[in-house]
């Protein structure tokens, strides 16, 4: 009987954490919406150990970082947050746009190349792929992957007036030809 009390009193706790860390990682979370990364930070070190929720621990942790050009940090976060959680694509996005901005475009390449492996009908990982490559100076790729994400959805042309990674490619003539074509 007492250890029978000693399981229900456990297992009592045990809800009451994992109640106190899903609204702790929701504050963490909203305060990202909001724009308050600092916040969003605070919240999830007053976490303690996250146990089972450590991969969307480090996921928020890493945006977080991100929200504050805190690069490298955002990097370290995200990539043990893909080893938790190896299918969330916005993972592989996150970590794309901070090894862009680390001067380190063959890794965000690779970051979205994997990501395609999971969801290969997203526009949008098919979009920035076009943009990394492009700057990459892998102009064939980039054109492969930027009219696959027109394919697959159209109002990412409306997006390539204004983004300066096509600038590498802006007067290319197979890039115009690309995004004159009527859809």
């Amino acid at each position: 009987m007492k250890d029978l009390f000693a399981f229900f009193r456990a297992s009592a706790m045990s809800l009451h954490h994992r109640i106190r860390y899903q609204r702790l990682l929701r504050e963490a979370e909203g305060y990202l919406e909001l724009g308050l990364p600092h916040l969003a930070i605070e919240t999830l070190q007053r976490m303690g150990d996250p146990g089972t929720f450590k991969g969307t621990h480090l996921h928020l942790l890493g945006e977080a970082f991100r929200a504050q050009g805190r690069f490298q940090e955002a990097i370290e976060a995200l990539q043990a947050s893909m080893d938790r959680a190896p299918s969330k694509i916005e993972i592989y996005l996150a970590l794309g746009w901070c090894y862009k901005r680390t001067a380190r475009l063959d890794l965000a390449i690779d970051a979205l190349t994997q990501a395609l492996r999971i969801d290969p009908a997203s526009a949008l990982l098919h979009y920035n792929l076009a943009c990394y490559q492009s700057l990459a100076g892998e102009k064939g790729e980039a054109l492969g992957h930027l009219a696959d994400a027109l394919r697959l959805d159209v109002h990412y042309r409306e997006l390539i007036p204004g983004e300066a990674d096509f600038d590498p490619l802006r007067h290319d003539p197979d890039f115009q030809a690309l995004v004159s074509i009527a859809v």
